[in-house]
């Protein structure tokens, strides 16, 4: 087996919650997804993604682990998920899977264990202190909690059901290391790594530095990219992933290229690539996601070239628009009304010509819009209920935090699949565990699949581009018009071969007046276009164009 077939794959992912019902009790299970591998497999997919379907009280839905080697009862059994498994290997298609080790679940045994005592042998599994810092969680409030029986605090970055484990504990890593390899050894592909970067800790834990009115300090320059971040990753490496075929993108906020190229490096041996978030948070004003403002183009343009550039013959990019805990990228940086079909193709044409492994997200590959719940009721997040609250002490009117829940929040990419018009899209016969977006009987996949022009097609045939295009996965990458407040173009350059794109973000149509690429598109050939051919010197809204020069 090629040892870096991630290279030339494409990732599906699937939050099981919401992706498919197979037994009418409201929630996505095993049996669900394994009904829809062939809907996959037509797509293109090579991998699929599974976030967390491990034994969890379901705090931060599933990211909250109290067993790590059982299923949770919702999602189905351990005969399911083997059953899945084979079912995917036997359509030529690969897993892998959430790997969350920065924190457990408050339930699980090690955490029980070490809260009896501070000479609990699994005190040291987790971090403890006797007076906290001044950090802030990333979920709101402190990050801290107070543990009556022993006089002490421990350390949660996210929910206070979700205590930070302490990897500086031999042991721990060692516990970590055996569960990795209880899954590979049954079968799976790799892992998808949360928040890896955040498991090395300065070990003085010092206060973060607190801003004007804020009540707690921000502690990530403590915990982000920390002083052992380098020496775990590669003694996992050496003491697992190393020794099986597999696959590893590690989720890590906050870390810039030069971090990236550290962490994929091959002669590193950490991992083999790294979601980043600078380009998700492009469209938000300073104090955080839940300040608005709109995307200006050129700044995407920089990030993503700066990306591209960077990592070039030194690591290796991943590409995402969408993910559990991002909003739909065609309500977020296209038109989800007027121009939803051309916007999301021209979207999904701008990010699967670039270098890297390409992710799609379900429902993505049909469009699936931001959903706008009247409720808060309606609501499930556990970061959006946190900062409703926040803000609502803070004077906030209810209408001006709903406009950023509306924008923002995670469940606009959590409401369940549209498979067709049938009552909750055809996702279950119960009630669904949060409401179906009402917009299922416009957009739902049975209509995708009896268009032929539908976004789903045009999905498939860039998944199949790049499996025959090798300039896709080893060009050099080239950024056109960097000022231009419309269009993002691009070229790609590989041995005597050359691509130019031309995504139009806007929608009105833009005339390409730039001579020197007039001249190149001149005898042009045409790769795919969102559009049926026309004037390529003139974009069409949300127009898209891939061109052979």
């Amino acid at each position: 087996m090629n040892e870096q077939w991630w290279k030339k794959s494409v990732v599906y992912q699937i939050y099981p919650r919401s992706f498919m019902d197979g037994n009418g009790d409201g929630i996505g299970d095993l049996k669900g997804i394994l009904e829809k591998l062939d809907y996959l497999k037509e797509l293109g997919i090579d991998v699929i993604w599974l976030s967390p379907v491990y034994d969890s009280p379901n705090d931060d839905n599933g990211y909250d682990i109290r067993n790590y080697q059982a299923i949770m009862n919702e999602f189905g059994t351990m005969d399911d998920f083997d059953q899945l498994l084979k079912e995917i290997h036997k359509r030529d298609m690969k897993l892998i899977m959430d790997l969350v080790v920065n924190h457990t679940s408050d339930e699980h045994d090690w955490f029980v264990e070490s809260k009896k005592s501070k000479d609990n042998p699994y005190r040291d599994y987790y971090i403890w202190r006797e007076k906290p810092n001044n950090w802030g969680s990333v979920f709101g409030g402190s990050a801290w909690e107070y543990d009556e029986k022993t006089n002490e605090y421990y350390l949660h970055l996210f929910s206070k059901k979700q205590p930070d484990l302490n990897w500086e504990n031999p042991k721990l890593r060692e516990e970590v290391y055996q569960m990795m390899k209880f899954w590979l050894d049954k079968g799976i592909d790799g892992f998808r790594m949360d928040v890896i970067n955040f498991i090395s800790k300065h070990p003085e834990l010092p206060d973060g530095e607190k801003g004007e009115g804020q009540t707690f300090g921000d502690g990530s320059r403590y915990f982000m990219n920390g002083p052992r971040i380098h020496e775990f990753l590669h003694e996992m490496n050496q003491e697992v992933l190393s020794n099986y075929p597999a696959m590893t993108v590690g989720e890590m906020p906050g870390a810039s290229p030069d971090d990236a190229i550290s962490y994929t490096d091959p002669d590193r041996k950490e991992v083999n690539m790294i979601f980043t978030f600078e380009h998700m948070d492009l469209d938000s004003a300073p104090g955080g996601k839940w300040n608005l403002k709109p995307l200006h183009l050129p700044d995407l343009k920089e990030n993503l070239a700066k990306w591209q550039n960077a990592l070039h013959n030194k690591g290796w990019n991943s590409l995402y628009w969408n993910n559990h805990d991002q909003p739909r990228i065609v309500s977020r940086f296209g038109d989800d009304q007027s121009y939803r079909v051309e916007s999301a193709k021209m979207l999904a044409t701008c990010l699967h010509f670039m270098q890297g492994t390409p992710y799609i997200y379900q429902g993505e590959e049909i469009g699936m819009t931001n959903v706008k719940f009247d409720s808060l009721e309606d609501y499930r997040d556990i970061e959006t209920m946190n900062m409703y609250k926040e803000r609502i002490a803070l004077g906030y009117s209810h209408e001006e935090i709903m406009k950023s829940i509306y924008v923002k929040g995670r469940d606009n990419a959590r409401t369940p699949i549209q498979w067709d018009t049938t009552a909750n899209g055809g996702f279950t016969t119960g009630t669904p565990w949060i409401r179906v977006n009402p917009r299922y009987d416009e957009i739902n996949v049975k209509a995708a699949l009896e268009d032929p022009q539908s976004i789903f097609y045009f999905y498939q045939k860039l998944i199949a581009l790049r499996k025959e295009m090798d300039i896709i996965i080893e060009g050099d990458f080239k950024l056109l018009l960097e000022d231009s407040t419309e269009v993002f173009a691009y070229e790609r350059n590989w041995k005597d071969e050359q691509l130019l794109v031309l995504c139009n973000f806007s929608s009105t149509e833009v005339a390409v007046r730039d001579e020197e690429l007039l001249e190149k598109m001149e005898g042009s050939e045409l790769v795919i276009s969102n559009y049926e051919s026309g004037n390529m010197s003139v974009l069409r809204p949300y127009e898209a164009v891939v061109l052979k020069i």
